[in-house]
């Protein structure tokens, strides 16, 4: 049966294919594409954009998704790649020797 579809609706653009489900009344929904789903209206309509620091320079960056009117959720920068190692090792367990060597090593 997969391969009955496949065979018709591979033929169909996506907007042909939705007219079709929608006509037989199946339930369903777009996937879009990253790009489209970054510039969906309704994230700029419900403001859940936030500008937040990197090591980039600012981006835009979405806000979790539970909004509460009482506060502004925290958005804080981006760190740096590798700029909380060292820290989580230590709460891993790892000896400072043992963190020092892996430094030295070129793994931290």
């Amino acid at each position: 049966m997969h391969r009955e579809v496949d065979a018709v609706f591979s033929k169909l653009k996506t907007q042909e294919v939705i007219d079709r489900l929608e006509a037989a009344d199946i339930a369903n929904a777009r996937l879009n594409s990253m790009q489209e789903f970054w510039d969906h209206p309704q994230f700029e309509a419900r403001d859940r954009w936030a500008r937040v620091g990197s090591p980039a320079g600012e981006i835009d960056a979405l806000k979790p998704p539970i909004n509460m009117d009482a506060f502004e959720p925290r958005m804080d920068p981006v760190p740096e790649l590798g700029s909380h190692t060292r820290a989580i090792l230590r709460e891993l367990g790892y000896l400072p020797a043992q963190i020092e060597r892996l430094g030295a090593e070129g793994a931290v």
